[in-house]
């Protein structure tokens, strides 16, 4: 009997060690084919970073009834922009849901890909931030690989997921119910993700409710150019497929005009698609600033009036159209705003011809 555990101690002991050694390389021909591009790098004319959140209820149907996981689908997507971008670096940071090996062993719940002109350069597990969120672990990957200029190439950031609160934020990740995730956290790690002297291009957020006046002035610190949804994005994904061969799409550098056109083929796309409203926008970071000077503190009035309320109060609030509030209803509101809106097909507000592109809150 004593020899059986013996013999089940050392089964055990190989398979931890299996899994630690596949955690960190689970993908070994990958690997080794890398290293033989390794020194082969062609020149990088674009870099694209896109933060995928899985920690969540990601699972829906498509009209056939078959299942899918959203993340897993962005993911997918990910993937083919990466292959089919020949002068492009591509970081795809995967935060999954948080796992157990043997029910007591906690397993690595990030996974990393690196993608260089078209191949997989690495693909790793890594750990996500145990306490706080602020992309740390991936800012590090990101610096470790990272081979182009900043100021020559043209830079992407994609961050898919829920809405992002705009305070308090504990609950984003299920595994990690007590662990806080809002705009502020993800505009430290785009932040870091930067150098002082540089911006994003373009960044792309694939989330309900990421056109608040506070989400644009946060995340406006770090980029040029924003694409976001003012309200519910159906399934919180847009579609990815103009960011493949940016040399082709994106040869004359006119970022603005690109980030237009990857709007409107994902509102064409979605209405398609979808009953529900449908609305997108493209925010040009200088020529919305006049706007989002004049009603910020107004904004922030209102933030701070929501942190104070209890869970009773908050259920109240909902989300409007910042023009349906007399305080936001100035010259400057349109300024720098491209919006493709089509209206629900059903509900309350299928008479709602058109969107500011400036989502609020109201009581």
């Amino acid at each position: 009997m004593g020899h059986f555990y013996a013999m089940l101690f050392i089964c055990v002991g190989f398979i931890i060690l299996a899994m630690s050694l596949s955690s960190c390389s689970p993908y070994l021909s990958d690997q080794i084919e890398s290293r033989q591009v390794e020194d082969s790098v062609s020149v990088i004319m674009f870099s694209i970073v896109f933060v995928i959140h899985g920690d969540g209820d990601y699972l829906y149907h498509d009209t056939s009834g078959n299942e899918y996981l959203a993340d897993e689908e962005a993911l997918a997507q990910a993937k083919r922009v990466a292959q089919q971008n020949p002068y492009a670096e591509v970081f795809i940071f995967h935060q999954r849901p948080r796992q157990y090996f043997l029910f007591f062993f906690p397993v690595r719940d990030g996974e990393f890909y690196y993608y260089r002109n078209g191949r997989l350069i690495k693909n790793e597990f890594y750990w996500r931030d145990q306490e706080q969120s602020n992309l740390y672990p991936e800012v590090d990957l990101y610096r470790l690989f990272h081979k182009g200029d900043p100021h020559k190439e043209v830079s992407v950031f994609v961050y898919c997921g829920h809405e992002i609160p705009e305070f308090g934020g504990l609950g984003y990740d299920e595994s990690y119910p007590d662990r806080k995730f809002t705009v502020d956290d993800l505009a430290s790690g785009l932040k870091a993700l930067t150098s002082d002297s540089s911006r994003y291009d373009l960044t792309i957020l694939s989330t309900c409710f990421g056109g608040t006046p506070y989400t644009i002035g946060k995340l406006g610190l770090y980029t040029r150019t924003i694409v976001a949804s003012p309200d519910n994005l159906h399934l919180s994904y847009f579609d990815f497929h103009s960011l493949e061969r940016l040399d082709v799409s994106l040869q004359d550098g006119d970022v603005l005009a690109f980030a237009k056109r990857f709007a409107y083929q994902s509102f064409d796309r979605l209405t398609m698609d979808i009953q529900t409203a449908v609305s997108i926008a493209v925010y040009d970071i200088e020529s919305v600033q006049k706007f989002l000077n004049s009603v910020q503190n107004d904004y922030n009035n209102t933030l701070i009036s929501l942190k104070g309320m209890t869970q009773a109060n908050l259920a109240a609030m909902v989300h409007c159209d910042c023009a349906d509030l007399p305080a936001y209803q100035i010259s400057t509101m349109n300024n720098g705003v491209d919006v493709f809106f089509r209206t629900a097909r059903f509900g309350r507000s299928k008479n709602k011809q058109n969107h500011s592109g400036w989502e609020c809150w109201k009581y």
